[in-house]
């Protein structure tokens, strides 16, 4: 393993952990199945304002880019939970996530387009989790960036995604309307 896969690796296990914290003894599902209405809570509350595409930083996403991100992040979740129970051992592919969300002009979608398409994966996603076995989520596959890791793993971190995210919208909401 080279130096720089080393440090990706150090920095995603830190991350992984972080994520796993934001869950805590929750149940990742019922974190994920609360999700969809807290985002479009700050979303009706950063559009009222009329603040929901304004960027707290030029490097920052709006809380509009933030929904869009999730959406993304749902997209990748779905293949990587489909590879790891249709095939033995997959590599899961990563993806740079602002160069997704740069090609994707999440600021200049339509909102209603991006949490509709977001929360139907969503639903389908853990209407899949439901129905999955034990041994299914215990699955494993080959994050081509982060290692080996299960079903299970790649759940629980969408949960704790979503708990990151929310805060980073709620962060985003204050900045862009404390500038006003």
């Amino acid at each position: 393993m080279s130096e720089p896969d080393m440090i990706v690796s150090q920095q995603w296990a830190e991350y992984r952990k972080d994520l796993f914290d934001l869950v805590g003894d929750d149940d990742p599902a019922e974190v994920q199945a609360a999700t969809p209405a807290l985002v479009r809570e700050r979303v009706m509350r950063a559009s009222d304002a009329g603040v929901l595409r304004e960027r707290p930083e030029p490097n920052e996403w709006s809380v509009l880019g933030l929904v869009g991100h999730l959406l993304d992040g749902e997209i990748f979740a779905s293949t990587r939970y489909r590879w790891l129970l249709g095939h033995d051992r997959p590599a899961l592919e990563g993806y740079d996530q602002d160069l997704v969300a740069d090609a994707s002009a999440h600021d200049d979608a339509d909102p209603d387009v991006l949490l509709d398409a977001w929360e139907g994966l969503r639903r389908a996603n853990l209407a899949l989790w439901a129905r999955s076995t034990p041994d299914q989520r215990l699955r494993e596959g080959v994050h081509l960036e982060r290692g080996p890791s299960t079903y299970e793993v790649l759940f629980r971190e969408i949960a704790g995604h979503d708990r990151f995210h929310l805060a980073q919208m709620d962060r985003a909401l204050a900045a862009v309307t404390a500038a006003r």
